[in-house]
């Protein structure tokens, strides 16, 4: 594959940890509205569907009904309330999605001017392991990076050398 130059880290990371789990050609539905990273899957080879912007908390019919081989999650199951109910209802058998850790010191993430924009949770990675288990999930692969800013101060200090982003690769247990 050609390099590309990508608008952050998280982007590599993430298309570099798909390619490995999930190679294309692959049919994927994923899980919020079409974004920039869509057209990077896209231009890696996948074929992407997205969710239509639905409340996934409320409606998971999307999940229930595609005939997608892997879906994919990618900053999303943080800002659902209930996130076990949509990971329970997904009949993909393979699962890539990454969540933002829990920062010990920062507060979880709230948009100022976006009501939906908001974390409802930052999990810690042992809390997302548990939950895709408990949603009928085995993780095969895992990997953590660190989300470094260009600020000065003790929490961009603190972010060059704490994981900020954590991406898991799970297949439905039998």
């Amino acid at each position: 594959m050609y390099e590309k130059t990508f608008p952050n880290k998280r982007y590599k990371e993430t298309i570099d940890f798909l390619t490995k789990v999930a190679p294309a050609p692959a049919y994927i539905l994923d899980l919020g509205v079409r974004n920039p990273f869509t057209q990077v899957m896209e231009e890696y080879g996948y074929s992407v569907t997205n969710t239509g912007g639905e409340d996934l908390d409320l409606d998971s019919t999307s999940v229930k009904t595609s005939t997608a081989e892997i879906v994919t999650a990618f900053e999303i199951f943080e800002h659902l309330v209930a996130p076990f109910n949509i990971l329970k209802d997904i009949r993909a058998e393979k699962l890539v999605a990454s969540v933002p850790l829990n920062l010990w010191f920062s507060s979880a993430y709230r948009s100022k001017t976006d009501k939906w924009d908001r974390h409802f949770h930052e999990f810690e990675d042992w809390q997302f392991d548990w939950l895709l288990e408990k949603a009928g999930w085995e993780i095969k692969e895992r990997h953590k990076w660190t989300n470094p800013v260009k600020k000065m101060g003790i929490r961009p200090l603190l972010r060059k050398f704490t994981p900020r982003y954590y991406a898991v690769y799970a297949e439905r247990k039998v």
